[in-house]
């Protein structure tokens, strides 16, 4: 055996391949050269001395530094050892070592501390003479020598670019790419054509790597690296990757374009189109046609008689002829003479479906300012023979005061906020100024805009008509994660007007302490850079967070919807939302409670994307501003009355008549 044949040949394949790009795979050099020397038929590796002729330090040398190196060749993995052998004993190892390294991923690219790898030549003076040793050898090319303390640099760059590509690449939908180069072509998006280039390129990048063999993706992505910018190649780290990884992730085009440009827009900035484009309407439109729901856009305010009594919890035996029927005949209860109960005792709504209102007559409830957030329309589509188009199996809907179906906290939520920590503060308004939540602490730091986070683990993540834009209904948002982050001492809140710039007056605030929700309404004008202390909240490891000192939440009478807060009014219908209704579990209970004579007296919006069901759910975008236009006809005839979601705590005082007459307090 000539060791100069595969000498030859493996130093050939290697000058080949460092004319491109060189990469390295995870083999382990111990394996590698253990490989190699298993590799060699039975009787073509003789004793040499004390180890085996081929057992060399030289050409173990070489192995460990280059004899994992591959190349990329359509998406495919090239190694050294795939060289064509003169010796077929030499050519079975070569082919197990090609075996081996191009089993594994690539790990990083490939670089080499010096100009050369292995030894060319060694000689050894015995009692025949000089014997000349021959081993693998190769130069190493400038472009791939790192020397001394640029080598970890380097490769940890490569590595994390290669990990941001890909990343991209697999995550980012072409969906996203599109509507944000839709935007910009429409001039929709802040200085977006700064970004159109980049997008362009990596749209690219996305149609080709979509046809790649998943085995291959990797191989694909790593071929790249030293031939895109920076820009492209790590566009998921940059304000625009993070645009595009909110709408893949399926957030709200205009919470995710608000974020963006929460980030790099001025703070009076305007966006001077709407954030819909023509092609997602187009498609939207199309989908709607094609599963035969256009006739299930337009909506109307619910009645009586569109309902079922097998979804009917309750109803009053003495409701108006306008509201009688058939239905409630079957509901009737015998009346038996009322004796008085005053006590008010405390009942959980489940107890109180279960065990009070099948033995009620008629029931009053008590409607607290707090509850104006509360009030609730039953939707109907206009077309009674219109298709569901909703996750459930009826046509019915639902719209709360303020078109949010949890109240703040919901409302939090769609803005971007967080509304899972142990302490959430929750501001609410309804008109233009830009009123500031304020959080002071006793450690000394001050959470608002300008200082969004505290040493004490609070967060401001909201800052409606300020920092994050205008808001149709505005909310800002301080919470704290974890008491285990939070300091023993008060804690202040307030809220600022920072410029006032309507005739609005008044707002909500809402302390959710670990799910018990305090709620605040303050009902006066809250003039220009006037600040409102509304809470003084204390916390210690011994007891938590508690409320200590509130702004005492107003309890004037008030008629909202025709009903007069803080008096009872009599409950028509008690039912279940129309997402439990006929058995159907599907996402959160609501409790509504129809109140005789309550009358929303705007227009109701029709659904929320929450309630469509999957087969519009690529569309969400279109369909949400739809839904904002698509709203009801205002009507004398409805059912709208009091809402409770089973996600938020809450309390409403009812009056039960029956064979006696009390008072309980059920609780959400």
């Amino acid at each position: 055996m000539d060791f100069a044949t595969i000498k030859n040949a493996v130093a050939k394949q290697f000058d080949a391949m460092s004319k491109g790009d060189l990469f390295r795979t995870e083999v382990e050099k111990d394996v590698l050269w253990d490989t190699y020397l298993a590799s060699f038929p039975e009787g073509t590796n003789p004793i040499y001395r004390e180890r085996t002729e081929h057992d060399c330090s030289c050409c173990r040398q070489y192995i460990r530094a280059v004899g994992n190196v591959v190349a990329i060749k359509d998406n495919k993995l090239v190694s050294i050892w795939d060289c064509k052998v003169d010796d077929p004993n030499y050519q079975i190892v070569v082919d197990a070592l090609a075996a081996l390294v191009k089993s594994k991923p690539i790990d990083n690219v490939f670089t080499h501390f010096e100009a050369v790898a292995g030894t060319d030549k060694n000689f050894e003076e015995t009692v025949n003479g000089v014997k000349t040793w021959t081993h693998f050898f190769s130069n190493i090319p400038a472009k791939f020598v790192k020397r001394g303390a640029e080598a970890g640099p380097f490769l940890g760059l490569q590595r994390s670019t290669f990990d941001v590509l890909l990343r991209s690449l697999r995550e980012l939908t072409e969906d996203s790419v599109e509507t944000v180069l839709e935007l910009i072509a429409q001039k929709s998006l802040y200085r977006g054509e700064e970004h159109e280039h980049t997008l362009v390129a990596f749209r690219n990048l996305q149609k080709t790597f979509k046809g790649v063999a998943p085995a291959e993706q990797e191989n694909y992505a790593w071929s790249l690296i030293n031939t895109l910018p920076q820009n492209v190649s790590r566009v998921r780290n940059t304000a625009i990757g993070t645009l595009l990884i909110n709408l893949s992730k399926g957030d709200d085009l205009d919470a995710a374009v608000g974020a963006f440009e929460a980030m790099v827009a001025p703070t009076n900035y305007k966006r001077p189109t709407a954030l819909v484009t023509k092609s997602m309407i187009e498609a939207a439109k199309k989908a709607v046609e094609e599963l035969g729901l256009v006739s299930a856009l337009e909506r109307r305010y619910a009645t009586i008689n569109d309902i079922t009594v097998n979804n009917i919890l309750f109803a009053d035996r003495s409701t108006p002829s306008h509201l009688s029927g058939d239905v409630f005949d079957t509901l009737s209860a015998k009346a038996e003479n009322p004796k008085s109960f005053d006590k008010v005792e405390e009942v959980g709504i489940d107890d109180f479906i279960a065990n009070v209102l099948p033995k009620a007559a008629s029931i009053e409830v008590m409607m607290d300012n707090v509850h104006a957030s509360n009030l609730v329309s039953l939707i109907a589509p206009s077309d009674p023979t219109a298709l569901p188009m909703f996750k459930w199996g009826n046509r019915f809907s639902w719209s709360y005061n303020g078109e949010m179906a949890d109240s703040i906290k919901e409302r939090v939520k769609k803005a971007g906020g967080n509304v899972t920590g142990d302490l959430c503060c929750r501001l609410a308004w309804e008109y233009k100024d830009d009123l500031d939540f304020h959080m002071h602490e006793s450690s000394g730091s001050h959470i608002y805009f300008s200082s969004r986070q505290s040493v004490c683990g609070g967060v401001l993540d909201v800052d409606a008509n300020g920092g994050n834009g205008m808001m149709a209904h505005p909310v800002e948002n301080i919470f704290y994660r974890s008491l285990a982050t939070m300091r023993e001492g008060e804690y202040s809140l307030s809220v600022h007007n920072f410029s006032r710039r309507s005739d609005g007056v008044g707002f909500e605030v809402e302390i959710d302490i670990g799910g018990q929700i305090h709620s605040i309404v303050y009902d006066k004008v809250v003039k220009n850079h006037e600040t409102v202390k509304v809470a003084k909240l204390k916390y210690t490891k011994q007891d938590g967070v508690k409320l200590v000192e509130s702004l005492p939440s107003t309890t004037a009478v008030k008629s909202v919807w025709g009903v007069d807060t803080n008096t009872f009014q009599p409950v028509d219908v008690v039912m279940m939302s129309p997402n439990h209704w006929d058995g159907e579990a599907t996402g959160n209970k609501h409790y509504f409670f129809m109140l005789r004579g309550c009358r929303n007296d705007g227009k109701a919006r029709g659904f929320f994307n929450e309630f469509l069901n999957n087969d519009l759910n690529q569309h969400r975008k279109v369909l949400e501003m739809v839904g904002s236009k698509m709203k009801t006809e205002e009507s004398d005839h409805q059912l709208s009355g009091l809402g409770f979601s089973s996600t938020q705590k809450n309390s409403l005082l009812c009056r039960v008549k029956g064979s006696f007459t009390r008072v309980v307090k059920i609780v959400f």
